[in-house]
């Protein structure tokens, strides 16, 4: 399957200088893995649920692409198997989610690199499992959206031109061709992007792109801004980390 077509694209509107969804960007979940990436799903219940509480509402992530509203969208990056667990929570809360997946890993669910010797810990190969093509295929059809991660995760920043064309427009066309849906978004590995690697991701074919707080300003569509939420934010922190600290009386009040 090819890119979306450029009247598809179009139907989205610029971003508003000022970004008002909360986007949230989670990697693993799981009880059991004691890692920085991995939230519990009882954890990640009570967040989403605070949200819910507070007057967000949860959303797909077209909706969120113009920035306006008191919007809500949930985001997991490498397709860790373990998000399995998470969608069936979103499903009863009825929050929509997009899952980012690298085209290279989905070939038999190969194990997530960890970069850093201080991240792996008690890791097992099991923590690691992400997402092979039958279950990134079983979840598209559930109506969770797949996107893209790139095809290897590098950091995008340090390649150079032909292998920052190469991660992003194959690991696009790779998801179509496996889905047969389209790849419409896309999230840069590590959230690390700038004015080179937002103008190869629309060139790539993507409708949008997430990063993380504080690189592109003002926010377009290919420098959408995420909150990263780890196993250490306890929900005290989850709520500054998403309302400022305004909402702490209303998270005081919640049981």
């Amino acid at each position: 399957m090819g890119a979306c077509s450029p009247g598809k694209k179009d139907t989205i509107p610029a971003v508003r200088s000022r970004f008002e969804p909360v986007v949230l960007s989670y990697h693993a979940v799981s009880a059991r893995w004691e890692h920085r990436l991995a939230v519990p799903p009882q954890a990640l219940e009570r967040q989403v649920r605070l949200l819910l509480r507070l007057g967000y509402r949860a959303v797909p992530a077209a909706d969120v692409v113009p920035g306006r509203g008191r919007l809500l969208h949930v985001t997991f990056d490498d397709a860790f198997e373990s998000v399995l667990d998470a969608v069936y929570v979103l499903e009863r809360l009825e929050a929509p989610a997009t899952v980012f997946a690298c085209s290279a890993l989905a070939d038999g669910g190969q194990p997530f690199p960890i970069q850093h010797p201080a991240d792996r810990g008690e890791t097992t190969a099991t923590d690691l499992r992400t997402l092979d093509w039958d279950r990134l295929r079983r979840l598209a059809d559930r109506g969770v959206e797949i996107g893209s991660h790139s095809v290897s995760h590098p950091l995008l920043t340090r390649l150079a031109d032909a292998e920052l064309d190469r991660e992003l427009r194959h690991s696009r066309e790779r998801l179509e061709s496996e889905l047969q849906r389209p790849c419409r978004f896309l999230a840069y590995p590590f959230g690390d992007h700038d004015e080179r690697v937002r103008a190869a991701a629309r060139r790539a074919g993507y409708e949008a792109a997430f990063g993380l707080p504080g690189k592109a300003k003002p926010f377009d569509a290919f420098g959408l801004p995420r909150i990263g939420i780890y196993r250490k934010d306890r929900l005290w922190r989850f709520s500054l980390k998403t309302s400022g600290r305004r909402q702490v009386g209303a998270l005081a009040r919640w049981r």
